[in-house]
Order: C-alpha cells, then sequence, then structure tokens
C-alpha cells in the first residue's frame, strides 16, 4: 500500500520521466494574481505563463500545490470535519503543457498513471467529457478502450472551465473513481450524483479557446493543459478507503491529538479530531508561508481557522493549549516533501501556543453568553444576528466558529442580522473617517481617472520637470483656478513627485510658473495611478490647463531614500538573526527617522537588537 508521501513523489517522478519540468509548490500567497485571496489550484502559479505574459525555459511542467479554501468564493471551513472529503488545506498533484501537447498525450499520460503506474482496475473507472467535445470522448474511446457507457457526456458549466469572463478556457474530461455499490450515490450527471460511491480524482482542462467577449470565442494558436488531481482523495482511494481522513498522513496526526488529549477518537470526539488535524496543517503552512493571525485580510482566514479548531480543543476538556504541541507530528509527516515547513518549526509553534492563550482568555466567557442565548432559542428558531455580532466584537468569535457551536443542537444564526450589524459598524467608521475631513469625494477620482488615465511618474529619472494642471480640487470641488492662501489639491498630466506609498512618505517641493508659486507638503496617491500634491498657494494665481515647472525637495528625497535603503538593510539582518520567518508588515520611511513593523512571536532580547544593529551597521 503506497503511502502518502509515495503517492506525491509517484506522480511527480513518472511525469519528469515523460519530459515535465518538476516544479516546487508556489506559495499560499499567489504572487501574481491580486484576485485571489489563496493558491486553490496547481495552475495558479503558471498563469501568466497560460496568458502569455511570461515564458520560461519549459513547456512541460508537473507540480503538488500547496492550497487552501477558506473564506471568499472557495470557503469549505463549514463543512470540515463532518465530510469525507472537505478540508482547509489540500495538495493538487498537475501536469501542465504550454503550447506543447494537447488532448491525445494528456488522455493517454493520465490513463497510463492510474492504470499502470497506479494499478487502478480499468473497471473501476468512468470517465466524463464535456458534450460539445466529440474529440475527447473519440479519444478515451481510442486509447482506454472505453465503452459507450462509461464515457458521460456532461452539458453544463462543470465539464467546461474558464479564467474569468475573458481569457482562455475550454472543455474538461475529468475521470471519477467508482467504490461500489456499498456506497450511495449515481455516476456524474445522475440525479445522485453527489453520493460517496463515484469520486473524482483527476480533471483535465484542455486549453483551446480564448473568450475575447462574453460572447466571442476563438481559437488559441497553441492550446495547452492543465490538470488536476488531489493528492487527499487519490490516497484514500489506492488505501482502500472512502474517508480521507483514514489515510495514513491523517491518521498519524489524529493518532498525536488522541495521545496528547488524552481523547478517544470515537462518535463524540471524532470530529474535532479531525477538525484539528485539518486546521493544523492549513494554519502552519499559512504560518510558514508568511501570514499572521490578525483582523484583517489574510491574517483574519488564518485566525478563524485556528480558533475554529482551539473550540475543538476546549470540547474535548483540554486545559492547556495544544495545537502548537501537534507540530512535530506534522513535519514528520510533511517537512521533507515542504522544507519551508521544518524550517519556520519555532515560528509556527510559537504563534499557535500564543494564539490559544491568548483566545481561551475570552472563550469561556464567550461560551458562556452563547449558551444563555442558546437556552432562550425555541424550535426552529435562529441566533439573532445582534448576539452572533456581539461574540464576533466583544470576544473574537469568527462567525464560522458561532455556526459551528450551534451545529450540534441543530441551531442557525441569522445571517442576514449578523450582516446587518457589520454593516451599521462599517458605516459608523466611514462617517467617522469623512467627519475627519480625510475623505474628498471619491467620485471626482474615479472621473478624474476616466478623462485623463494615471499620472505620468518622472521621479525615478529625475527630481524636476515641466507638467501641465489637470485638475485643482478644494474641499472636495473642483475649481477652475486658485488664489493665496488656499489648501489644494493638485493633479498634473506628469509628475517628478513620489506618492506615499509601502510606508515611504511623499514628496515635498514646489509647483511653479511666472504667475504663482504652490509650497507642496505632501504627495498621495489615489486608485492606484493618480499622484495628488497637496500644497498652499504660497504667492499669484493658480489656473487649470496652465504649463508648469515642479521640483522636488532634493535634500529631503535623499534623506528618504537613505531611510529606505536601510529598511532593506534592516528586514534582511532580522531575517540573518532571527530566522526566514521574518516577513515585513509594514513600515513608515519618513525624512527624519524610519519604523519597520515585522512578524516574530517573541520580544528580542537587547544582546539581539545590538547584534542586529552592528550587522546593519556594516552592511
Amino acid at each position: 500500500m503506497y503511502s502518502t508521501n509515495e503517492i506525491r513523489q509517484l506522480f511527480l517522478d513518472y511525469f519528469a520521466g515523460h519530459s515535465h519540468q518538476a516544479v516546487s509548490s508556489g506559495p499560499l500567497i499567489p504572487q501574481n494574481d491580486p484576485t485571489l485571496m489563496f493558491a486553490n489550484a496547481g495552475m495558479v502559479q503558471f498563469k501568466n505563463l497560460f496568458i502569455g505574459k511570461e515564458s520560461r525555459d519549459y513547456k512541460r511542467a508537473v507540480s503538488s500545490q500547496k492550497c487552501v479554501r477558506a473564506g471568499g468564493k472557495h470557503n469549505d471551513l463549514e463543512n470540515v470535519g463532518y465530510t469525507a472529503r472537505h478540508h482547509t488545506f489540500f495538495e493538487m498533484l498537475g501536469n501542465f503543457s504550454f503550447g506543447d501537447y494537447f488532448k491525445d498525450l494528456a488522455i493517454e499520460l493520465a490513463w497510463l498513471f492510474v492504470t499502470r503506474e497506479l494499478g487502478l482496475p480499468k473497471d473501476k473507472l468512468i470517465v466524463t467529457v464535456f458534450a460539445e467535445d466529440q474529440e475527447a470522448h473519440d479519444l478515451w474511446r481510442k486509447i482506454a478502450g472505453l465503452s459507450e457507457n462509461r464515457i458521460i457526456k456532461i452539458n453544463s458549466s462543470d465539464n467546461f472551465w474558464s479564467m474569468g469572463e475573458t481569457g482562455p478556457c475550454g472543455p474538461c474530461s475529468e475521470i471519477f473513481y467508482d467504490h461500489g455499490d456499498k456506497f450511495p450515490g449515481g455516476p456524474p450527471g445522475s440525479p445522485e450524483e453527489d453520493g460517496d460511491r463515484f469520486i473524482e480524482i483527476w480533471n483535465l482542462v484542455f486549453m483551446q479557446y480564448e473568450q475575447t467577449t462574453p460572447d466571442v470565442r476563438v481559437d488559441l494558436p497553441k492550446p495547452s493543459i492543465d490538470t488536476g488531481m488531489g493528492l487527499e482523495r487519490i490516497t484514500a482511494v489506492l488505501q482502500g478507503t472512502n474517508d480521507n481522513y483514514s489515510t495514513d498522513l491523517f491518521t498519524s496526526l489524529i493518532n498525536t491529538s488522541v495521545e496528547l488529549a488524552s481523547v478517544p477518537n470515537n462518535k463524540q470526539f471524532g470530529v474535532s479530531h479531525r477538525v484539528i488535524a485539518d486546521h493544523l496543517r492549513a494554519s502552519s503552512f499559512l504560518i510558514a508561508d508568511g501570514v499572521m493571525p490578525s483582523n484583517e485580510g489574510r491574517g483574519y482566514v488564518l485566525r478563524r481557522i485556528m480558533r475554529r479548531a482551539m473550540r475543538h480543543v476546549h470540547l474535548m476538556g483540554c486545559k492547556d493549549p495544544l495545537m502548537y504541541r501537534l507540530v512535530p507530528s506534522l513535519i514528520d509527516e510533511m517537512g521533507k516533501a515542504f522544507p519551508e515547513l521544518s524550517r519556520a518549526e519555532l515560528l509556527i509553534s510559537e504563534t499557535l501556543e500564543m494564539e490559544e492563550k491568548r483566545f481561551r482568555r475570552t472563550l469561556d466567557r464567550g461560551l458562556k453568553l452563547l449558551k444563555e442565548e442558546v437556552g432562550q432559542l425555541g424550535k426552529d428558531s435562529e441566533l439573532p444576528g445582534n448576539v452572533a455580532f456581539k461574540l464576533y466584537d466583544t470576544y473574537g468569535f469568527p462567525i464560522d466558529l458561532t455556526q459551528d457551536a450551534l451545529r450540534r443542537d441543530g441551531y442557525k444564526v441569522d445571517i442576514a442580522g449578523f450582516e446587518k450589524e457589520m454593516e451599521k459598524q462599517k458605516e459608523e467608521a466611514r462617517s467617522s473617517w469623512k467627519g475627519s475631513g480625510e475623505l474628498e469625494a471619491d467620485e471626482i477620482w474615479f472621473e478624474l481617472y476616466e478623462l485623463h488615465g494615471p499620472t505620468e511618474f518622472l521621479g525615478y529619472n529625475t527630481e524636476e520637470a515641466e507638467g501641465q494642471i489637470i485638475a485643482i480640487i478644494k474641499d472636495g470641488e473642483l475649481l477652475e483656478e486658485a488664489g493665496k492662501g488656499d489648501e489644494v489639491l493638485i493633479l498634473s498630466n506628469q509628475t517628478p513627485f513620489y506618492a506615499e506609498s509601502g510606508g515611504q512618505e511623499g514628496d515635498k517641493g514646489s509647483i511653479y510658473s511666472d504667475e504663482f508659486v504652490v509650497n507642496v507638503g505632501d504627495t498621495s496617491k489615489r486608485l492606484g495611478g493618480l499622484h495628488i500634491h497637496h500644497g498652499i498657494v504660497n504667492e499669484g494665481k493658480l489656473r487649470v490647463q496652465t504649463s508648469v515647472n515642479l521640483v522636488v525637495n532634493s535634500d529631503r528625497r535623499r534623506c528618504l531614500r537613505a531611510h529606505h535603503s536601510a529598511t532593506h538593510m534592516l528586514h534582511s539582518a532580522l531575517r540573518s538573526k532571527l530566522g526566514q520567518h521574518v516577513v515585513q508588515k509594514g513600515s513608515l520611511v519618513a525624512e527624519d527617522r524610519l519604523r519597520f513593523d515585522f512578524s516574530h512571536p517573541n520580544p528580542i532580547s537587547l544582546e539581539d537588537l545590538f547584534e542586529i544593529e552592528r550587522e546593519v551597521n556594516q552592511q
């Protein structure tokens, strides 16, 4: 019987033997796709290759990609622990062709791998094809020798993949494994397809079209291949189980959880052990890739995952933090395949322990409130949204934790009411922000951006430039002109002024012509591309469409440049001394000082600080 690690390696070696470049997993935080919170498929790191924005010295690749699905469109969190195949973290095995081979070889390689390399019986396999893809249908008949009743045509989006409204797209073909009639469910495409009998193990995507508009689709000059096989699913099949949590990797983690918690893996606590094992994997890999628990963005998704697991630790009656004690077992199982996990072991353990200790301070009080509220609920009623929001806002309960806590008793949350309370809080925050004068009418910036596009930034090559005034704004209103003493925002067609970004303060200087002088006290950025000069008219009268000179304060720019370089040197020294886990979380680069925010679970000793200082000064 193959182990999980052996199956992963078998897949990589098989395709490497067929001229595929073995590529390490991309990070969980996508480097080239700001629309994704986390990598959720093998093709994510190759996206620019598929759309022609990048080229590499290979046209075939194979990988085992780390993936997370929790938060946003792809969210499996609420089902994890209760089903046989839902996970927040999983691995996606994949082989890829970038304009090299296409359907015939993709189908042949896949079929030979599952039948010869893995030894799966042919009569246990069925495939699906897109109903209009007769070519794929005929290739399965020819290459695999499958009968008509084992090739199912699917006339839905389930068998047609697209990257978005526009871009590469194409039909899919999926391979299913039949676990036998002892499990409920029917074949794909049937009304009973959601049962546990027929399990998809591999999806082959044939990228042969480009969607140029929502209504127009043309042939790609070089069709490509993108496939995905869930490692956890194929491992379950090969290890003779229908439940991913019964495979060797999860069994090892669950057995360690049972031993450390002194709580059996039975009907009462089985879900808790499964949740802890799954969430330990997701939390550990996210931390290793630089995500730290916080109250926003990716950090909040991590906190939600961790706290959901920590509630299950509490359910098992554990009085002390547990999850961090499971990390060595996880590294024993996965550290060789993913060395970044081993390198970050200390950071992972300390982060899990600190977060669990912090959450325990409010967990008991929050659960007490929840118990009191549930005691007042009638049959088929919901927990009021304002109570769920109080648990979130006061006790740090993510909404899915509250839902999970209610699940055992059969109650649900008034999600609409919760979202209403959340929106009310956001609106109050927005109102407070507007009242502080920080927000000028956003509509103006959208209009200006549409009319003129982004400001051309010249500051990498010069500190002086000529330009034209495009807009003058005061108190959220567009002006034709501004006089002496007026505080205004000035937009020009081009500028050498660096706009505040990434913690570095914006440039100061002056804008002038024969008719006026404006002292620029700050430069900010709107909509990612408009450089806004914040200034006071010192002399004369400023008018729209005037040709002007823009001059940066060069002495101040020099100081900012030095402090900017110093942040990079400091980051390097911190990683050298404290470990490669140190990730920049924010910074301030000012004329007279700098501040560098970073992730590290413990206070830094005075001795370490002196060593870091010495290393920076030696650079």
